[in-house]
């Protein structure tokens, strides 16, 4: 093989680095001008406080006694998100509910206490303004997600492709996880690249991309040292 031939079987594998590494540093530089994401986090209660949840509401499968919690807001990532405005206290939510009559009557299903919190003014999109923070004693099946729970106290909700919740009770009623700049406007029509993990989902390139075309670069490299060996 020539060296021409060698060049141009390793060229394309070095521009589709190049290219990929241009994507991430525009979408970084389109993050960076927004500030954080307006979106539903979900929590869990864990000894009378919040922790952010490590997996969405349709796969975080509560025991009976436990806490979850909903909060809409903008936040930059997991870090800084706002945490419901609500003790993680099952007693203080179940305790007077006609529910808690019914604790080990039936074997098949359990209690669980949700805070669903919509945020203030200042999280709400252009136009809307947030409901009431209310709390609930819900009583599901015994396999229930964190989701199905949901689902029986705050109906309609929306999610999108990715299984990312968008809406509950029709708010927000529009807009999903958009990226909100600096002065509060919707920047979600602006070309970038989200890196946030949402409900156990994670969007747009990440390390493990750059990590795969190294590893293909590298055989490349091998590729040309063999052929240059045989040729010697």
């Amino acid at each position: 093989m020539t060296r021409t031939r060698l060049a141009a079987s390793v060229l394309p594998l070095v521009l589709a680095l190049g290219v990929a590494l241009a994507v991430l540093g525009g979408g970084a530089g389109s993050a960076q001008a927004a500030t954080g994401y307006r979106y539903w986090s979900f929590w869990v209660g864990d000894g009378g406080k919040w922790t952010y949840a490590t997996q969405g509401p349709a796969a975080l499968r509560p025991a009976d006694g436990d806490v979850i919690g909903f909060r809409f807001s903008v936040s930059e990532d997991s870090q800084d998100s706002a945490k419901p405005r609500r003790a993680a206290d099952f007693d203080a939510i179940c305790g007077k509910s006609p529910e808690s009559a019914k604790a080990g009557s039936d074997g098949g299903s359990k209690r669980i206490a949700l805070v669903i919190d919509p945020g203030t003014a200042a999280d709400a999109p252009a136009g809307e303004r947030p409901p009431a923070l209310r709390t609930a004693c819900v009583r599901v099946g015994a396999d229930a997600t964190s989701a199905d729970a949901l689902a029986s106290v705050a109906k309609p909700l929306r999610y999108n492709s990715m299984a990312l919740l968008c809406a509950m009770s029709g708010y927000p009623k529009t807009g999903c996880g958009e990226q909100v700049s600096d002065g509060g406007a919707d920047m979600s029509a602006r070309p970038a690249i989200s890196v946030k993990t949402v409900d156990g989902n994670g969007s747009g390139p990440s390390a493990g991309l750059l990590v795969g075309l190294a590893a293909v670069l590298g055989l490349g490299a091998a590729g040309v040292w063999r052929a240059r060996r045989r040729r010697g």
